[in-house]
C-alpha cells in the first residue's frame, strides 16, 4: 500500500512544466498483530488504522481484546488486518496500556474493508470509522477511479478540490467537491482516469492567473482504483496544508 505526506505549494497558472515538491514517505513502522501475507476472506472483515492526531503519544488500537496495531505514530497508515465482522468497538490506548482515550465503534460486514482515523488533539480525540470501497473482482465490472476526501483541518476550514490533469490550467478544471467542511469527508467520488494533481483551495475562492493555492504531486488515476486524501492543518502557522494519501484499493493488473 502506498501512502504519502504532501508538503503542498503556490500554484501558478498552469501545471504544465511547473516542478512539483516531492511528497515526502511516511513511514508505516506499525508492529500489526499477524499482518504478514494476509488475503481478504469471506469470514472477515479487513481493518486498516490511519493516525493523524497531531499531539498524541505513540498509540495502540484493540477490537476488544485482540490487538489490531501497536505503537503507531502520527501519519502512520497500516496495512489491512483480518478482524472478526459484526459490530465491534476499537479502543484506542498509549503505546503499551489498555487504559483507553477514546473509541470508534461501528458493524462491520464479512468481506469489508474499514478504516479507524485517529484525528483531532489528545484533549479532544474522536475517532471515526469509515467504510472503505471494494471493487468487484472481475476487471470488467471495475468502476472508473475513485477519491474521498476527508478535512481533519480545523483551522483551515472548508475548502474546495480539484483534480488537475497534467497540462490543464486549473481554470479550465471544475472542482470535483466544493465547501467541505471541517470534519466531514465526501463518500467516495468518481475522478477521470488520468494523471493528475490534486489542489485545494480555500471555499469559494476563484481560481485565477497568480492566485496562491496549494497543490499535490501528480498521481495516476487508473480504473479500479480508490484513494483517499486526509487534510491535516499545517504544523506551524508559517508552514502549509498537509495531505495524506491513503490507497484503499489498487486496480487490476489489467487495467493499469
Amino acid at each position: 500500500m502506498r501512502h504519502a505526506l504532501h508538503a503542498l505549494k503556490g500554484l501558478a497558472p498552469s501545471l504544465c512544466g511547473k516542478a512539483l515538491r516531492a511528497a515526502a514517505c511516511l513511514s508505516a513502522a506499525a508492529l500489526l498483530a499477524g499482518c504478514q501475507g494476509l488475503a481478504r476472506t469471506g469470514n472477515s472483515a479487513m481493518v486498516r488504522v490511519i493516525d493523524v492526531s497531531p499531539d498524541s503519544p505513540a498509540l495502540d488500537v484493540y477490537q476488544g481484546n485482540n490487538a489490531v496495531a501497536y505503537n503507531l505514530s502520527s501519519g502512520t497508515v497500516t496495512s489491512y488486518v483480518p478482524v472478526a465482522p459484526g459490530h465491534s468497538a476499537f479502543t484506542i490506548s498509549p503505546a503499551g496500556s489498555r487504559r483507553p482515550l477514546s473509541l470508534a465503534e461501528g458493524d462491520l460486514r464479512a468481506s469489508g474493508r474499514y478504516t479507524v482515523l485517529v484525528g483531532r488533539s489528545l484533549a479532544d480525540m474522536q475517532p471515526i470509522l469509515l467504510a472503505d470501497h471494494v471493487h468487484p473482482a472481475s476487471t470488467a465490472e471495475a468502476s472508473a477511479p475513485l477519491v474521498r476526501i476527508v478535512n481533519q483541518a480545523e483551522r483551515t476550514g472548508p475548502v474546495d478540490v480539484y483534480l488537475v490533469p497534467a497540462g490543464e490550467r486549473l481554470t479550465a478544471v471544475a472542482p470535483i467537491a466544493t465547501r467541505l467542511e471541517p470534519g466531514a469527508n465526501t463518500g467516495y467520488i468518481a475522478a477521470p482516469a488520468c494523471t493528475c494533481a490534486a489542489v485545494f483551495l480555500p471555499a469559494g475562492t476563484v481560481p485565477s492567473a497568480g492566485l496562491a493555492a496549494h497543490i499535490g504531486a501528480q498521481l495516476h488515476y487508473a480504473a479500479g482504483e480508490a484513494r483517499t486524501f486526509i487534510l491535516l492543518d499545517p504544523q506551524t502557522e508559517s508552514s502549509i496544508l498537509q495531505v495524506i494519501t491513503a490507497d484503499d484499493e489498487d486496480s487490476p493488473p489489467e487495467a493499469r
